[in-house]
């Protein structure tokens, strides 16, 4: 490299921006130049050079006349990209050069103008000291502008041009080669200030970014930062790439943006071809790297002290990163690397800072994107409305698919919309498929096996049970799902394995086209239509390895052929969902590793079948009457519900690996072998509904069991021991059996957590104090008829008591006494003091009945964590003033207790009291404190529901309704919930706000509909300083037709260009109030509030207040006020739009 072209380089490097401003350049180029000294010869030939080029350059053809520069000259300096500076021996002789040099050097200031100075026949030393024959003309201009303080800037413009890197004509044998040269660099910085074009509709993009760009840290220039962007193909990892580049590129001293890394690295020599090209767009110039190990330190050489943007797109292996990332000492301080892959696994490899998995579109913004290359606008029109929503359905978020199938329907009728659907569920799209399709090919054998199978039979399942079965395929899953997921060909969400439905498809095509013509080469079988003809025509072959039958609601039998299965040898798993078969298989493949066959229609399996390879065996509602003794030694799951032949389980004793048997709703099994009782790796058993059963083993050793439910046995008489084993046992549900009483051992049950014992007609004797002492029972239901829950939690989640009133002879009587037996004190030592959550509903019939309600509240007056209880549904007249010791108690439910007459005391801390359809209720202390407009002397109280109270409606009718917002500033008060006293609410009552209010016009049903598209919007007018503000109430009073109560209110508050959105309401909802609206609707309250600390701005010119309402609303008023953290600043009056 010569020494003029590194100092081109370095003209580029040193001048870069630190802002992630994107200047919308009219000019690529801007010459300043004096035209006596080189308009003739060097700028005439540069000029046509750069016009050549297709280089768009500014030059200012008219000779100057004069000293003052035109406007219209500045606007074209400050709309070029490159401002190039020919510095010739007259050039400081004009005022005209000078003052466009002024220009220059503050647009490379403050719009990072690129600023290139070539000194031609001039030397940079007497530039920057103004000497020599520069010098002469310098002082001739300042001669006549002596004492000009102009000519200070000049000089100092004159010094900071100097310093600056930059060209000489003296390095140069010939001018031509000169020029060229300069050509090059220009080239090359519009090649790299050029943005790169993004999704024309990129919609979803800004949120999406907006995590990535702050784990980038761009302010950080100290250290280097190494981010991961990964997700499934079409999910928008390049858009997104390309967006944060354009944003920041323009921050960094070079930059790249290296596409196709994947496909291109194939290619011979891709790596070598990848590497100049990173140098390259960095540099600015070609270094023809010819070698990858010499390209990793030319790399390292020539980057290591520079501040780069690199972003590596469509990477699929390590050795990528490796050459062309490496280290980060390759790169100077400040740099910011970004990768961008299908492979999770690869950004753990290469030890990136932060990964970013690029999630799927939601549905609105998944039909804004598709509409808008279906259509042309944000949503289609009505008649396309319904066949947009399944083109969403089928795309699951994928934008690719989106863009591609609302390009592919643009401009076409209903009629091929619909024709089109069907085909994508039918054959998936190309485009779409093509995309998805590279990751797979990036799979080896076995990962391509599990993915077929997934796709085909597996979506959506356990991934234990999975797992079981890919290992006894031995296709090495805890390795191949690991990499199924980094490739974002599955996701694992919990315990199952989910799949986007178009992977589903890609690999469902996959298997389709391994034998478009010949259903049974294939080696997988799912479509109905080609499973009954395989079925029916006897065309099974052994290269079918699976097969799921799923038919369609109403389909006919399927008439099996005899020698259907018998040139199946390889089938692996065989699951039928919901077919009906004429007859049942005489042969099974005994590589089976999974047998689901519903109604199976046999009553016993085909005799060559003896299932070593079994992992599940499911057959529910078959037909099976009686199983041998069961040998398959590897099978975990059994499942035999609604299997009402079944007369008996058989001996277990070889299925050591059995985790779960359900044998449900069996209701002739009445015998299970005592084997079952020992199988030491079972974790849920279940006889649910077996009421039939009578002999079961007599003591269970089970120790993995977690979860035995035996309810509705109800011929089960005894239950067995528990042996000290069972230490793994968290649910026992015994409902409705037989049994009399519950052995001793169960107090073996170290770790049960739930205890359902409901239905015991026969039970005459518990061991309730064994069961109590159990330390991590959380739920004991012991119910009879009644089905309340009294809940005790503890701090740590461990203490939950759930106790119903019942008839247990001998035992329980109605006694105080024996009912604090039952449910201790609260300040025992037994932990029940942690009580949080106690649920009575429907229990307190009367002071003379079991639980009166008087000691009900004598045994929990003293509790400090009680924070909500639930009463509704009860009889008693009064609640008691001892309710005000629950000094924790937050919320109170006492809707529909009809014979209620009056609350005198309600807790300290309460915020919420719902009384809904207490009839009876007439004293209410607190509501008349309030209506007074006395105040509540609870801070905390925010809602009180007195919807149907009708006797509370008519003495209230007395009181002029207070302000609903706020009692004190900055604090919620009582909202009273009255429908009919609300709307009678006018601008005197709300003399602070102000209120949109249409009183009693009439509307009809459209127009109330209509209105609900409205947008409502108050301006509230400034300066407002944010330390004098405790901050914004907004409040809306309305009717509904449509029920509103699963929707979501939107609220939105604009300052300047700063907004948010509230999204936390206090809400009244009331639309199973006795008083309907005029439209047949319900009620509605709604107040929002904000601190405003969420904007960055401390005094307010404006706040604009937006409420966004819902379909079907009507707003009979609404308002705004700012809360002031001072009660005597007057408040100022709000100006409806």
């Amino acid at each position: 490299m010569t020494t003029s072209s590194m100092a081109l380089q370095g003209a580029s490097s040193s001048l870069r921006s630190s802002s992630s401003f994107v200047h919308p350049w009219t000019h690529d180029v801007f010459l300043s130049f004096r035209g006596e000294d080189v308009r003739q010869k060097f700028i005439s030939h540069r000029y046509h050079a750069l016009y050549k080029r297709g280089i768009n350059t500014y030059i200012d053809d008219k000779l100057e006349r004069g000293d003052e520069i035109s406007q219209a000259l500045f606007q074209a300096i400050e709309g070029s990209m490159i401002s190039i500076i020919v510095l010739s021996k007259n050039y400081a002789e004009s005022r005209w050069c000078l003052n466009e040099l002024l220009k220059i050097l503050e647009c490379m200031e403050t719009v990072k103008q690129i600023v290139l100075p070539i000194f031609y026949d001039v030397d940079p030393s007497n530039v920057r000291h103004q000497k020599g024959s520069f010098g002469e003309a310098f002082a001739k201009l300042k001669d006549r502008f002596k004492g000009n303080e102009e000519v200070l800037k000049w000089e100092a413009a004159l010094e900071k041009l100097a310093n600056l890197s930059r060209v000489e004509l003296k390095n140069y044998r010939k001018e031509s080669e000169f020029i060229e040269e300069i050509i090059q660099w220009v080239n090359s910085r519009i090649v790299n200030q050029t943005t790169l074009s993004v999704a024309k509709y990129p919609v979803g993009i800004e949120c999406r970014k907006r995590d990535i760009y702050q784990h980038l840290n761009i302010e950080r220039n100290d250290i280097i930062r190494i981010a991961g962007i990964f997700g499934t193909g079409g999910i928008g990892k390049t858009t997104i790439s390309k967006d944060i580049y354009n944003q920041i590129y323009s921050q960094f001293e070079g930059s790249c943006f290296l596409k196709n890394v994947r496909e291109t690295s194939k290619q011979a020599g891709g790596l070598i071809q990848l590497q100049n090209t990173l140098l390259f767009d960095i540099l600015g110039t070609s270094l023809d790297v010819r070698d990858t190990d010499k390209g990793i330190n030319v790399i390292k050489h020539r980057l290591c002290s520079k501040r780069v943007l690199l972003i590596l797109d469509d990477v699929d292996e390590l050795v990528q990163i490796e050459k062309l990332v490496g280290d980060r000492d390759w790169f100077g301080l400040g740099s910011r690397i970004i990768i961008k892959t299908r492979d999770q696994r690869l950004l753990d490899n290469a030890k990136v800072d932060s990964k970013h998995e690029v999630m799927i579109l939601d549905d609105c913004e998944a039909l804004q994107l598709f509409s808008l290359h279906a259509v042309g606008k944000d949503e289609p029109s009505n008649e396309y409305v319904d066949l947009a929503k399944q083109v969403i359905q089928y795309a699951k978020g994928l934008p690719l698919a989106l863009v591609v199938l609302g390009s592919d329907l643009k401009g076409k009728s209903t009629h091929q919309w619909k024709s089109a659907l069907d085909k994508y569920k039918n054959i998936p799209n190309r485009d779409i498929q093509k995309v998805l399709l590279v990751s797979y090919e990036g799979l080896d054998n076995n990962e391509k096996e599990m993915f077929l199978d997934i796709a085909c039979f597996f979506k959506g399942e356990p991934l234990a049970n999975i797992m079981k079965i890919f290992d006894s395929c031995g296709f090495f899953p805890d390795d191949g799902m690991d990499r199924l997921r980094d490739k974002c060909l599955i996701t694992i969400e919990g315990r199952y394995v989910p799949m986007h439905d178009l992977l589903q498809d890609m690999g469902r095509e996959i298997v389709r086209l391994e034998s478009p013509n010949e259903l049974g080469q294939r080696s997988r079988l799912f479509f109905h239509e080609d499973v009954r003809h395989v079925l029916e025509e006897g065309m099974g072959t052994n290269k079918v390895a699976g097969m799921i039958i799923e038919m369609p609601e109403g389909e006919e039998v399927i008439r099996l052929n005899s020698e259907a299965f018998v040139q199946m040898k390889r089938l692996r798993v065989l699951i039928n969902r919901n077919a009906s078969f004429s007859s049942g298989p005489n042969y099974l493949s005994n590589e089976l590793r999974v047998l689901d066959w519903f109604e199976y229609p046999l009553q016993s399996l085909p005799p060559n079948f003896h299932g070593n390879k079994l992992i599940i065996f499911k057959m529910r509602g078959s037909f099976i009457k009686e199983l041998s003794v069961i040998k398959f030694k590897n099978m975990t799951i059994m499942e035999f519900n609604d299997c009402n032949s079944l007369t008996k389980v058989p001996d277990l004793s070889s299925v050591q690996n059995l985790k779960e048997l359900s044998v449900e709703m069996c209701t002739s099994l009445v015998e299970v072998h005592d084997s079952v009782g020992s199988l030491e790796n079972l974790c849920e058993l279940s006889f649910y509904g077996c009421s039939n059963l009578r002999i079961f083993p007599a003591s269970l050793k089970l120790r993995s069991l977690r979860k035995l439910y035996l309810d509705d046995c109800s011929s089960l008489r005894s239950f067995p021991e528990i042996g000290r084993e069972m230490k793994s046992l968290t649910k026992l549900s015994l409902s409705c059996i037989a049994v009399e009483e519950l052995p001793l051992s169960i107090g073996n049950l170290d770790r049960l957590d739930a205890l359902f014992l409901h239905g015991f007609k026969n039970l005459k004797r518990l061991p309730i104090n064994i069961i109590l002492r159990l330390q991590h029972l959380t739920d004991l239901g012991i119910f009879g008829g009644c089905t309340n829950l009294v809940k005790k939690m503890g701090y740590d989640g461990q203490s939950i008591l759930a106790i119903g009133s019942t008839r247990l002879e001998d035992e329980i009587s109605s006694n105080e006494e024996q009912l604090q037996e039952l449910v201790p004190p609260m300040n025992s030592s037994n932990g029940s003091s942690a009580l949080q959550v106690l649920n009575r509903q429907n229990c307190f019939q009367s002071e003379s009945n079991f639980f009166p309600i008087s000691s009900f509240f004598t045994l929990f007056n003293s509790s400090t964590t009680l924070t909500i209880l639930n009463l509704s549904g009860s009889e008693f007249i009064s609640v008691p003033t001892s309710i005000k010791g629950l000094v924790a108690l937050e919320m109170l439910y006492l809707s529909y207790c009809e014979k209620l007459e009056e609350i005198l005391e309600l807790p300290p801390n309460i915020t919420l009291v719902e009384a809904q359809g207490c009839k009876s209720l007439e004293r209410f202390p607190e509501v008349s404190r309030i209506m007074e407009f006395n105040g509540s002397h609870i801070r905390s109280l925010g809602i009180i529901d007195l919807s149907r109270c009708d006797k509370m409606h008519e003495k209230i009718l007395n009181y002029k309704v207070p302000n609903p917002l706020l009692w004190k500033a900055g604090h919620y008060n009582a909202t009273v919930l009255l429908e009919n006293q609300i709307s009678e609410l006018g601008d005197e009552e709300f003399s602070e706000y102000e209120i949109v209010d249409r009183g009693d016009e009439e509307f009809s049903e459209d127009e109330i509909v209509n209105r609900g598209d409205e947008e409502w919007v108050i301006n509230i007018e400034g300066p407002l300083h944010l330390e004098d503000i405790s901050g914004l109430v907004v409040y809306a009073f309305m009717y509904f037709k449509i029920d509103p109560s699963n929707e979501t209110y939107v609220v939105t508050i604009k300052s300047s260009n700063d907004i948010c959105e509230l999204d936390s309401y206090q809400e009244v909802y009331l639309s199973n109030s006795d008083v309907t609206n005029k439209f047949g609707g319900g009620y509605e309250v709604m107040v929002w509030y904000s601190d405003l600390e969420s904007f960055e701005l401390k005094v307010f010119d404006n706040l604009r207040v937006q409420l966004h309402p819902l379909w079907g609303q009507y707003y009979r008023s609404w308002g705004a006020n700012i809360v002031y953290k001072h009660e005597s600043r007057a408040h100022k009056r709000r100006k409806m739009d």
